[in-house]
């Protein structure tokens, strides 16, 4: 499959912000507004995008207006999501793509919004796994993993390296990137939003899970053939996990290692992505290009 990707931003386009999941802080969104609008951008955020019911930021139907009106909207050349959370799933089912397949735009997030990543993959369509609004600024400046999200909406090519891990396996690699958060992933299995991998590089990520949990995710996309015919595995931040009072006995490295063990791609830990300060953009359903030696690792995407 060839995913279409969205037209580049240029200056003075509009970037619409919306809050599909759990609720948002509004100076999160007060600074990221900002920010953007110094950026040479206008910004327009959604019409229900701060308020709160329960968790959710907003009813499934105010939250999902939000998207659908941005979607729709010609002018709007993309949207960021405020924050992930838990609730894109409950928004997406009310979600018609009609407008967007006519204007489509760059949708960017990461973490719950793995489950829109996985929706405009299926779709055929590229997006960015990137920064939400409260990790655009340090102290009132930009951070680089914003800069990195602005290279990639702009057209300008990202080119990341990063530490060596004694948990790499070395190799080459080319092709599409696929994935998020493992256990967004692991949720969609089953649903129309379930993204084949092969022949793509798979991207994982994941915040504050037990290591058991880990294990019987990896199992299920071994289990499903989600592992096998990779051209790549990224492993991003796994950060805040935990363990059981018996311990699992096995690091999260090496519960991903055991289930890709016999497949013959690299593999790529530490990569500077997910709930994690450094989170730079990836465009999934783009090619990119992995480079795995014992002298790190090389991620570049045009």
């Amino acid at each position: 499959m060839i995913f279409q990707k969205p037209d580049t931003l240029n200056p003075g386009d509009t970037v619409g912000i919306v809050s599909p999941a759990s609720k948002i802080d509004e100076q999160h969104v007060n600074a990221a507004v900002q920010l953007l609008e110094s950026q040479g951008y206008h910004v327009v955020v959604g019409e229900f995008a701060l308020l709160q019911h329960n968790t959710f930021a907003g009813t499934d139907f105010q939250r999902s207006f939000d998207l659908q009106k941005m979607l729709d909207d010609p002018g709007v050349k993309a949207i960021i999501c405020s924050r992930g959370g838990y609730g894109t799933l409950r928004t997406l089912k009310h979600i018609s793509w009609k407008g967007f397949k006519r204007h489509p735009k760059w949708i960017v997030g990461f973490s719950d919004i793995t489950a829109l990543h996985s929706a405009l993959h299926n779709l055929g369509f590229a997006s960015i796994h990137g920064v939400m609004t409260a990790y655009f600024s340090d102290n009132k400046k930009a951070t680089y993993s914003l800069q990195t999200l602005i290279n990639a909406l702009t057209g300008k090519p990202n080119q990341y390296s990063f530490s060596y891990s004694k948990h790499n396996v070395n190799g080459e690699a080319s092709g599409v990137v696929v994935g998020g958060n493992l256990s967004m992933l692991l949720s969609l299995r089953g649903t129309p939003y379930d993204v084949d991998t092969r022949g793509k590089i798979l991207f994982i990520e994941d915040l504050a899970e037990y290591l058991y949990h880990i294990d019987r995710m990896m199992m299920n996309l071994k289990t499903g053939g989600r592992l096998s015919g990779l051209k790549g595995l990224i492993v991003g931040g796994f950060t805040g996990l935990k363990d059981n009072e018996t311990p699992f006995g096995m690091s999260y490295e090496e519960v991903i290692l055991d289930a890709v063990k016999g497949y013959d791609y690299p593999v790529a830990f530490n990569f500077p992505a997910g709930h994690q300060p450094e989170n730079y953009a990836i465009k999934m359903g783009c090619e990119a290009q992995l480079s795995v030696t014992e002298k790190g690792t090389g991620f570049h995407q045009k």
